[in-house]
Formats: C-alpha cells, sequence, structure tokens
C-alpha cells in the first residue's frame, strides 16, 4: 500500500491499528552524551540505521497498522523532519511527530494527543518506548490482544530477568493459565517477579477512561505542583491500579517467549545494541551487511559498511562493527565491536575495539582505542545488561566503552582506554579511565 492510500486510510481506521513510539526529550538524553549533543538521542545511528527505523520497520510489517504517532519533548528540528520525512518515503506509512509543550511523563503525551490517537477509530493502538532495543514481537501482540482480551484490554509485553536485575524494572505478577496481571509495581525494593517490563504496550481505546482519572487526580491534589499537574506516570497511575480486577481484570501480559531484548539507556549499551542489530540482519536482511571478496578488506561475522566508505584491502573488520558514510580507515588497522560514525578517518595500523568513534574524527597512526566489553553473563540466560551510573561509590569512572565526540583528534601511538572525550578535544597524549572535558 503506497503513502496516498495509507494517508487516505487514516481517516477510516474502522478495525485498523495506529502505534505510539515514545521518545522522551533532551531532558532524559543525558547519560547519551557526549553522542546526544550533536543529534537527539532517538536518531542515533545502531547498526547503520536511525534508533527509530528499528522500531518502525517492526512495526510497519503488520498491514493493518495505518498511522505511527512519535511523542516527545524534542524540538522540531531540521534532523526530525528530514527523518519523518525519510521514514515515510522508504515505508509508504503516515508518519507524524507530535512535541509536548512541556515533559508529560511517560503517559502525559498520550492523555494530550488523544484526539490525534483516537482520530478515525482504530480498534487498538501499540506504544512502545523509544529507549527499548527488541526483536518487537509486533505479530504476535496483536494476536494476544485479540484473542486473550478478545480486543478489549490492555496488554503489557513481558520479558525475563533475574532476581537482581528485575529489581531495576517495573515487576508483573501474573495469574499462568490466564496471562492476567495480578500485580504491578515499579522498581520494587525487594523481589517480586522475574518477569519484567519490556517497554511495549498495545491498549484498546478505552484505556483513556483511565489516563482521564489520573489526570483529574492529579489536578485534585494539592501535593503536585501546578507545573507538574499535566504529567501521568503511566506505571504507577495507570498500571498498577488495573493490576489485579483493576476494569474488571482487564490488563494481561504477552512474554517474549524468543527473539532479543535489551534497555539502551546510555551511550555504553548502543555497542551491545549494535550487536544485536547487525546479527538480526544476518539472519533476516544479508544483503545489509558486507562480505569478502578477493583482494578485498577482511571481514569477520556481522559487519554494516556504508558504500561510501574507503577502506583499505589490508584493514580487518568485525565481527559486530559499523562504518558510516565516507569514513576512511587505513591500511592494517583493526576493527572490533565499534560504530564508526560519518567522515571519520582512522589512519593506518591503528586498533578500535569496543568504541564508539564520532564524526569527523581523526585517529593517528597505531594510536589505539579501547573500551571495556559490554557482555552479558554467559551463565544466566535471562542476563541483562547493566545500567550502571557513570561513576562507583568512589568516584571512579566504572568500566565502559570509550566513545570520541565529534571532531576528537587523537595524535599517532597514543592509547586511550576506557575514557569518555567531549567534541573538539585535541588529544597529545594517552588516557585511561578519565573524561576529557
Amino acid at each position: 500500500m503506497d503513502l496516498l492510500k495509507r494517508q487516505s486510510s487514516v481517516f477510516q481506521l474502522n478495525g485498523k491499528l495506529k502505534a505510539v513510539i515514545l521518545i522522551g526529550g533532551p531532558h532524559v538524553g543525558t547519560r547519551f552524551r557526549p553522542l546526544s549533543l550533536e543529534l537527539p538521542q532517538p536518531l542515533f545511528p545502531i547498526a547503520g540505521s536511525p534508533w527509530l527505523q528499528h522500531h518502525i520497520e517492526a512495526i510497519v510489517k503488520h498491514p493493518d497498522v495505518r498511522e505511527i504517532l512519535l511523542i516527545g519533548f524534542y524540538n522540531q528540528s531540521q534532523q526530525m523532519s528530514r527523518f519523518v520525512d525519510d521514514m515515510q518515503r522508504k515505508y509508504g506509512i503516515p508518519i507524524r511527530y507530535l512535541q509536548e509543550y512541556a515533559p508529560l511523563g511517560t503517559a502525559g503525551g498520550i492523555y494530550h494527543f488523544r484526539d490525534q490517537i483516537l482520530r478515525g477509530n482504530p480498534r487498538a493502538f501499540f506504544v512502545f518506548n523509544s529507549d527499548v532495543c527488541c526483536d518487537f514481537p509486533v505479530w504476535e501482540m496483536a494476536q494476544f490482544h485479540s484473542n486473550v482480551t478478545g480486543g478489549n484490554g490492555y496488554v503489557i509485553l513481558g520479558t525475563e530477568a533475574n532476581e537482581q536485575q528485575a529489581l531495576s524494572y517495573g515487576c508483573i505478577v501474573e495469574e499462568p493459565s490466564t496471562h492476567k496481571v495480578l500485580h504491578y509495581v515499579e522498581k520494587p525494593e525487594t523481589f517480586v517477579s522475574n518477569i519484567i517490563n519490556a517497554g511495549g504496550y498495545i491498549f484498546s481505546p478505552d484505556i483513556f477512561q483511565h489516563l482521564t482519572r489520573a489526570f483529574t487526580a492529579n489536578y485534585e491534589n494539592e501535593l503536585i505542583h501546578d507545573a507538574a499537574r499535566d504529567s501521568i506516570d503511566l506505571h504507577s497511575s495507570v498500571l498498577t491500579p488495573l493490576a489485579g480486577n483493576g476494569d474488571g481484570g482487564k490488563l494481561y501480559v504477552y512474554k517474549m517467549n524468543s527473539g532479543f531484548w535489551t534497555q539502551v539507556k546510555n551511550a555504553g549499551h548502543a555497542i551491545y545494541a549494535n550487536r544485536l542489530y547487525l546479527s538480526l540482519f544476518k539472519e533476516r536482511h544479508p544483503e545489509y551487511l558486507a562480505t569478502n571478496t578477493p583482494g578485498g578488506h577482511e571481514i569477520y561475522g556481522a559487519v554494516r559498511i556504508h558504500p561510501s566508505a574507503q577502506i583499505d584491502s589490508s584493514a580487518v573488520l568485525g565481527p559486530n562493527v559499523y562504518v558510516g558514510a565516507g569514513v576512511v580507515i587505513g591500511a592494517g588497522a583493526r576493527v572490533r565491536e565499534a560504530i564508526v560514525l560519518d567522515r571519520a578517518v582512522i589512519q593506518e595500523h591503528s586498533c578500535v575495539l569496543h568504541s564508539i568513534v564520532g564524526w569527523d574524527c581523526v585517529l593517528g597512526a597505531w594510536s589505539r582505542i579501547e573500551g571495556y566489553p559490554s557482555d552479558l553473563n554467559p551463565n544466566d540466560p535471562v542476563a541483562k545488561i547493566t545500567s550502571e551510573s557513570l561513576f562507583n561509590l568512589d568516584g571512579r569512572l566504572n568500566p565502559s566503552i570509550t566513545i570520541l565526540g565529534q571532531g576528537v583528534s587523537v595524535h599517532s601511538e597514543l592509547i586511550v582506554l576506557n575514557t569518555v572525550v567531549l567534541p573538539h578535544k585535541e588529544l597529545t597524549s594517552s588516557y585511561k579511565n578519565q573524561i576529557i572535558l
């Protein structure tokens, strides 16, 4: 179905679906710095595609989805407008960005733009958090919503975590035979359940009754400051009251039985997300990935290279590498578990491991840029990547990937290890476990 047909069908959505992606705003993207200084966090390229494109590509595979709404507090920048236009052309579906007038929490934006969501009378709508890297089970969630709730309920996407890590997420207690949610608590202090909220939902339109109730309660609560009354927390104000017999027990959980899932809360998680999406491309889009050719550079595992990149035939790349537009990689260079952004130059015999090299960076010959691997516990099948703070209790930098902001220059024969470098810095000596301001 082409874009014009889908646009006209937005006004005749009876029995069809919509999708909402909550993209947050710059006030919640601070942990992604210095990369989010150059563009909104949801547009950062992971595995060669803007972060949000992975969500959109999964959503449009369901033919009943007729419109995608992006809701957030980012300014209507050229970057955001160009992204929306590009996605509409690529996927042939109406996509709009709706900017909040203030940060409205995890459900305030949904309530504020309720008329836009309900326009055309969709039977239900998806909601996905943008900070999730996932093999989105869109088809399965829609089928579960129809078959289990009768199309008149609310479904949370769930996944499993170990007991310790579950404390960092919303925890779900289900009734095993019906999958009804009996209890929901956000980030409990003690163990409640190993089923966690995976940041995806499908709601029937009557969810707005509960959002209206939460909105009204905010204005009746004298302890809430006026500026915060339009903000609604989806977890505490909606999901927790709905658990058990709230609204007749219409809240269910659909547990992911396969595929991958992780949150991407900071720049260090981007390398792990890059690995997951490249592995997905290997299975579903092998045409995206580079292959070894006679006389060409050597490729190991999943590697995606922009066609305009120039790579010496003696360089070795992979596994799990993305190389952006206009990148130049010199003779004998080694790049592994890394994202190399547009127009970066990696001179001969340099080594980049577990790192993000920002736009327009220049790495001198024989330099070594290395971070700490973002790996899960191989002995725990439900382990999740940890969301540690930047510093530990001793005030030292926690081990993480190395990040070079835009325009960083590293002189030849230097080592930069487990270090974050802000944009446009010139490094003339080696650094370890530091933040270069």
